[in-house]
């Protein structure tokens, strides 16, 4: 029986389309979703539902610019901050003005200079204004930026203070920050941030124990105040991460290593992931404390910083809000770690990637010269940090005092003078002075370094100090050094100058009497009179001492030395104490038994009581060497045979036997060949 058609499918009536929500439902909804963002545990999907409600209404009205700037201002506060330019850039036929969205945007992607760019053409208001102090907080222009800030203040803003003293602390003002406040009279305990950068300041000023009582302060202050917002208790030891890490700094200062040590490591966790820049300096700080120590590991630590996925060794992105000063620090201790571990490929490799992010900074530079010593190339070494003092002068001094420490080493002693005299601010001081003389003398530049010496003499002549030890010093070693090269007037001259603006001492007298003598007697002998007689000298003729032939020996007088020398030597030795003799253990004194045998270290046939072996006189006996034939017993004996002569037969044998064995068994393999033939 064949099977039953199945009954086709009837198609159903189509379902009528739903209309789309009314665009006052859509707002109402999407102002929900932006309330709703103000809670700190639903913000991230709040803000989502945001942005698709916002997509829903430009759906029906395209050209909403609430809708527009709503779903902007969601996805920044999203850390959306590609989509939010998309969106920005896709409307701007609109002819709307998201100048200062966009500006934030490329602020927070760290392309400052565009989005300083993007503010110029701006209205100057507190919101502009502020955006473009942060800006120039984080490209280090810390002038620009205070004097910015410093226009906000008549504008109230919540914590302009905070960002004021963070600026003032980076600007090298930190002792103005104290100030500031009392200006304004607030106190630093008003809120945790204003205390942590209040402290910031102390530590600037070497004030580390009042900084860590405020910030033990600013970390319970910010505990009561997060959970009194109800914020979850990682979330609090994220946010005050800073904090926690700044204490283990100031214990670190203080001396406490070891306490600094074990909060770095604590910190070390994925907990702090989320707060990158706390966990940088963290890592930073605890493998610059370490030092040279547990390399690997320290090398290990710092890989959590990198940009996950590239090739090269970079900082990850979330760390470009760190000062520059802060990256180029965590690069350079990568770089000496890897010189330590003695992977100069990486390092070579690390090394040259830093100019590029470092223009103008000398640190790259200086680890560029540093791997080029490593590699015994000091000549190379000496032209880039020559190279980087001509093109930045005024971040030169570090560079050229680099240069000159590394000419010194290679007896390259012009290089490093011509370096040393390039620095201006030391350039009179009496260590600079001494070494720029010493390496001229090296040198062969004897005119170069009395150069040095007189100009500064006419500097510390001239400077308005009332400190002269510097000028004291400076013409003493001036005068010493013309004494040497045969200048003997000029160093008169600088000792007679000596004595008429710092007075007639013992030390300034002696030395021109001994140099104006060379030159002028008379006049020597008249500084000679100024000197005060030694005691004890004088009933002393000079001029008969002058004219003796010299001492006369004596007899008598080296005996009396010789008794007084033994008599000390014996009151020497009374006054030496005597000690117990130690003996060995289980040693019984008043039973010592046998004495020892005094001949116990000497060999055994040096010993009297040693007796050699007897020979055995039985090895000399044969009993028929191999290979004879035997004589039988009825053959007579040969007549004229000796017993000299068998005596000697019998001991032939007996040497070939014990002397040439080799030979003795060759023989019998002969024998036995004839025996059988």
């Amino acid at each position: 029986m064949a099977p039953k058609p199945k009954d086709k499918a009837k198609p159903s009536p189509a379902s009528p389309r739903q209309p789309p929500p009314a665009i006052e439902d859509l707002f109402t909804k999407l102002n929900s979703h932006i309330e709703g963002s103000a809670d700190r545990n639903n913000e991230q999907s709040e803000l989502k539902k945001a942005v698709r409600v916002a997509d829903q209404v430009l759906a029906i009205a395209p050209g909403d610019e609430d809708a527009l700037r709503c779903k902007v201002v969601a996805l920044i506060k999203n850390d959306s901050y590609d989509e939010a330019l998309s969106a920005i850039r896709s409307a701007k036929n609109l002819n709307f003005d998201f100048s200062f969205e966009e500006a934030y945007c490329l602020y927070k992607q760290n392309k400052l200079d565009e989005a300083l760019e993007l503010l110029k053409g701006q209205e100057r208001n507190s919101e502009t204004m502020l955006l473009e102090a942060q800006i120039l907080f984080r490209l280090g222009r810390m002038a620009e930026c205070i004097d910015v800030y410093q226009k906000l203040r008549k504008s109230e803003l919540d914590s302009l203070e905070i960002n004021l003293a963070a600026s003032l602390i980076l600007a090298g003002r930190s002792s103005e920050v104290q100030g500031m406040l009392d200006a304004q009279r607030i106190k630093p305990s008003s809120s945790y941030d204003l205390a942590f950068n209040t402290a910031c300041s102390l530590i600037e000023v070497n004030k580390y124990a009042e900084a860590e009582q405020l910030l033990q302060q600013a970390r319970r202050i910010g505990q009561e105040s997060l959970l009194d917002a109800n914020w979850a208790e990682e979330d609090i030891e994220i946010e005050l991460a800073p904090i926690a890490v700044q204490l283990a700094y100031v214990q670190q200062l203080l001396g406490r290593s070891d306490e600094a040590i074990e909060a770095y490591t604590e910190m070390i966790s994925p907990n702090l992931a989320d707060d990158l820049s706390s966990l940088a300096v963290a890592v930073n700080n605890l493998v610059a404390q370490r030092g040279p120590k547990e390399v690997s590991d320290s090398l290990k630590k710092l890989e959590l910083l990198k940009e996950q996925g590239g090739v090269d060794y970079r900082l990850a992105r979330a760390l470009d809000k760190l000062s520059p000063t802060q990256r180029e620090t965590i690069y350079a201790n990568r770089v000496l770690l890897l010189l330590h571990a003695n992977k100069m490929d990486q390092a070579r490799e690390l090394v040259s990637a830093l100019p590029a992010m470092f223009a103008d900074c000398e640190i790259p530079t200086l680890l560029q010269a540093s791997m080029l010593v490593r590699e015994k190339k000091p000549a190379k070494a000496e032209e880039i940090l020559d190279q980087f003092s001509i093109k930045f002068p005024h971040k030169s001094k570090i560079a050229l005092l680099a240069r000159a420490q590394i000419a010194a080493i290679s007896n390259h002693h012009q290089i490093a003078a011509d370096s040393l005299s390039r620095v201006p601010d030391i350039q009179h001081m009496p260590a600079t002075v001494a070494t720029l003389v010493a390496l001229k003398e090296r040198a062969g530049d004897i005119e170069g370094a009395s150069l040095v010496l007189d100009s500064a003499v006419k500097f510390w002549s001239n400077a308005m100090t009332e400190d002269t030890t510097k000028l004291t010093i400076i013409m003493r070693e001036a005068a010493s050094f013309k004494v040497r090269h045969g200048q003997e007037a000029e160093a008169a001259r600088l000792y007679e100058e000596l004595i008429k603006t710092h007075g007639s001492s013992i030390e300034v007298l002696t030395g021109l009497v001994s140099t104006i003598a060379r030159v002028d007697v008379e006049k020597a002998e008249s500084y000679r009179k100024k000197l005060k007689p030694l005691p004890g000298l004088r009933g002393i003729d000079v001029a008969s001492l002058e004219k003796t032939s010299g001492a006369k020996h004596v007899e008598g007088a080296p005996r009396q030395v010789a008794v007084e020398e033994g008599n000390k030597k014996e009151e020497k030795q009374k006054k030496k104490r005597k000690r117990k003799p130690r003996y060995p253990k289980g040693f019984d004194p008043a039973n010592p038994g046998p004495p020892p045998d005094p001949e116990r270290w000497l060999p055994k046939r040096e010993r009297s009581s040693y007796r050699p072996k007897r020979k055995d006189k039985r090895a000399a006996q044969v009993r028929g060497s191999q290979g004879a034939v035997a004589r039988e017993k009825n053959e007579p004996s040969a007549a004229g045979t000796s017993s000299n002569a068998t005596k000697s037969a019998a001991s032939n044998v007996t040497k070939a036997a014990a002397g040439k064995g080799a030979s003795h068994s060759n023989q019998s393999s002969k024998s036995k060949k004839k025996s059988r033939r």
